[in-house]
């Protein structure tokens, strides 16, 4: 029994190792429009106080998808662990980037019974261009445009500049905030610290 539970480990292991080695080509995947990405240069890190904390209740929300309808939070509550990934703006470099990375590991949230919902302060024009050239993404984005930026204002991650920080707010299924990570918003979320969290959800 040991030895089997330690063979499921490794492969596990290997499969995480294997896939997060794919996934750093998927960073390169916006050089096929880099032309029109803006590039704001080097912001400040942290400029928001945040509202909430691991162990609470996440705030409830409702926002309007990219491919139509609206999403609220809680509708997933008993049903999926979430994970918010919130980025500033469609059109910069390291958002092109980073959400083109989550296609390649869309196995590991399903083996973690999590969905991912990507959030901007863009408008739904903007998002359904941004996100139409970077390829199709298999998980929602929606738009925290109006009110602007409310439910960003809501974690506490609307910067003064009205976009909002690099994120990332992993949920558990009874919709307890479980992770949370305001990352410098000039570089990427680890994936595989993101993986490493999912797993402690089990």
């Amino acid at each position: 029994m040991k030895k089997r539970a330690s063979s499921r480990f490794l492969i596990s292991c290997c499969a995480i190792i294997l896939t997060l080695a794919i996934a750093t080509s998927a960073w390169a995947i916006s050089d096929a429009y880099k032309e029109n990405i803006y590039n704001p240069g080097t912001l400040q890190p942290t400029d928001s106080k945040l509202e909430v904390k691991v162990g609470q209740l996440a705030p409830d929300f409702t926002l309007t998808a990219v491919t139509g309808g609206k999403i609220t939070l809680s509708q997933y509550r008993g049903k999926k662990n979430v994970v918010l990934s919130f980025v500033p703006a469609a059109w910069t470099p390291v958002c092109s980037d980073q959400w083109p990375g989550y296609n390649i590991v869309r196995d590991m949230f399903d083996a973690h019974n999590a969905v991912l919902l990507g959030i901007t302060v863009d408008n739904i024009p903007t998002l359904f261009s941004w996100t139409n050239q970077m390829g199709k993404l298999w998980f929602p984005v929606l738009s925290d445009f109006y009110p602007h930026g409310k439910a960003a204002q809501q974690y506490g991650i609307l910067r003064t500049d009205g976009v909002s920080e690099r994120a990332i707010f992993i949920i558990d299924k009874k919709g307890i905030i479980r992770y949370i990570d305001v990352h410098d918003i000039n570089q990427r979320p680890s994936l595989e610290v993101l993986i490493t969290e999912l797993e402690k959800l089990k």
